[in-house]
């Protein structure tokens, strides 16, 4: 059954527990990681529905994100306040059942220690590097993509052989609901535990003492989250969000661009998503091309009246409308939308919005959008936009669309950002390969495939020796001479040594 919401006292005596079960060796061995990874694959295969359902009640998602984006293994879907959708696009990546699939494929050779080089130095020794568990560790959640965000660092912690705490986000109150009261029919509850709540059972959370904690969400958040992990000095992973630029440059296809610009934001949760393309630079030159290409493309994608398609989510509660809502009223910018603005507040929806030429003094410019608003700056040349970007702080990711390579190589080496995507947008969280991960206030740390089983990892070390080679040269009493061995060894040079040697230096 689903964890009781916890006060302080019920936390400690949860870690307490957990604790214990660490310290039995159960979730270090391979038998038990592989086992837990099985579960969760079967978890998502088994729940589909229930799944798709929990994210409907939350977000309005659309079943093709619901399939794509938190991995939904299904073919014929059935809703109950959508038609049937076939889905037919099955070559993106279920990035959510790839972890599992290449942790349990990789795990032996993850887990294996690694050798290392030594020294002349230490002549005869041998050393490796040991990847161990750092123990009990908490992940806390975000709302957006409930189900991915949630068990993908999970993925990452039993793969290293931790044991868990979960904390899904409240925000998506039926996602947390079976996430909290499924996964205890899977995966082994001595180890892996999920604790339902709000600010309340959080903070009871953030008061005990882990061996890691990993939080996805707001920079509000991520510094309180930080500053109970330093009472503890208990290293911490980040994943926040920030202002993800998208720079147009002209001489591109500008169709295939408009389109992987509204899919990256848009048809990401309606721009509810961390990676999501928070604004535009281009030229004012190629401006209104690039505004008459979005208008068609987004009216070809969700029709004239765009709240009432299926294929938009809608906005996650009351609180965030009325947020976006703000942002849109700033007398600053109520002037300079130039596409959608429609609203609904009784169902939630927000249309695909548009603004032009916006100040970068104004509110909407000044913090995440998180929303469906994609707001445009104009630049006389493209390589003004680079100092746009690093005159804030560092964006999660940045997104650059043109055709010139002497760009790309300048936008790669100039922009710093946790991701850089060439000629496309978000697709680069799909890379299983790639890490994913924040700098600066976007972040630190990341995770994803390999990334995630050392993001909950401590890579000790360990050095090997025999009692052979006993060298006095490191023994008192010290002379020149044996200083001159000393460092013409720590030197690594031949010659230098068989000079010390025969006394020369």
């Amino acid at each position: 059954m689903a964890e009781e919401v916890l006060g302080r006292e019920a936390a400690s005596g949860l870690v307490k527990q957990l604790r214990e079960t660490f310290g039995s060796g159960k979730s270090r061995s391979l038998e038990w990681r592989e086992s837990q990874l099985k579960s969760l694959l079967k978890f998502v295969t088994d729940c589909e529905q229930d799944i798709i359902d929990a994210l409907l009640s939350d977000l309005s998602k659309p079943p093709f994100e619901s399939v794509v984006h938190e991995d939904i293994n299904a073919t014929t879907v059935r809703f109950k306040r959508c038609p049937t959708l076939t889905i037919k696009e099955r070559a993106l990546i279920a990035m959510l059942k790839n972890s599992c699939k290449l942790a349990l494929k990789e795990l032996k050779r993850w887990m294996a220690p690694e050798k290392a080089k030594t020294s002349i130095t230490t002549f005869p020794s041998s050393a490796e590097i040991v990847s161990e568990p750092f123990g009990v560790v908490l992940i806390i959640s975000a709302w957006n993509y409930p189900f991915l965000l949630s068990l993908d660092p999970v993925v990452g912690a039993i793969a290293a052989g931790n044991a868990v705490v979960l904390k899904p986000s409240e925000v998506s109150p039926a996602s947390s609901s079976l996430l909290a009261k499924l996964l205890t029919e899977y995966l082994d509850t001595s180890c892996v535990r999920v604790v339902e709540g709000a600010v309340a059972e959080t903070t009871a959370l953030l008061q005990q003492k882990w061996d890691k904690i990993c939080y996805t969400g707001n920079g509000r958040v991520g510094r309180i989250v930080m500053e109970a992990a330093a009472k503890h000095l208990t290293p911490v992973l980040l994943e926040l969000g920030g202002k993800s630029p998208v720079v147009v440059d002209s001489g591109i296809n500008l169709q295939v661009a408009t389109r992987r610009i509204i899919a990256g934001k848009w048809g990401c949760n309606n721009g509810q998503a961390c990676i999501s393309p928070d604004y535009i630079i281009t030229t004012k030159d190629f401006a209104p091309k690039l505004v008459d290409s979005l208008k068609e493309e987004l009216e070809k994608f969700y029709g004239k009246n765009p709240l009432e398609s299926k294929d938009l989510s809608r906005i996650v509660n009351s609180n965030h409308f009325a947020r976006l809502t703000k942002l849109l009223d700033d007398e600053k910018v109520s002037g300079k939308i130039i596409h959608g603005g429609e609203k609904n507040q009784a169902d939630l929806k927000f249309a695909p919005t548009i603004l032009l030429d916006v100040p970068r003094d104004s509110l909407i410019m000044s913090e995440e959008i998180f929303g469906p608003l994609l707001p445009i700056i104009t630049v006389d040349k493209v390589e003004e936009s680079f100092d746009i970007i690093n005159s804030g702080t560092k964006p999660l990711a940045a997104y650059l669309f043109t055709s010139n390579e002497k760009l790309k190589k300048q936008f790669v080496l100039t922009v710093s950002a946790g991701g850089v995507v060439v000629n496309d947008t978000s697709i680069h969280l799909a890379v299983e390969t790639l890490p994913f991960g924040g700098v600066g206030e976007s972040g630190m740390g990341a995770y994803h495939g390999k990334f995630s089983f050392d993001a909950f990892s401590h890579k000790k070390a360990v050095f090997y020796r025999s009692f052979v080679g006993d060298a006095a040269i490191r023994y008192p009493p010290y002379t020149k001479g044996k200083l001159r061995l000393l460092k013409a060894l720590i030197g690594g040079s031949i010659w230098g040594i068989i000079r010390a040697l025969f006394g020369r230096s």
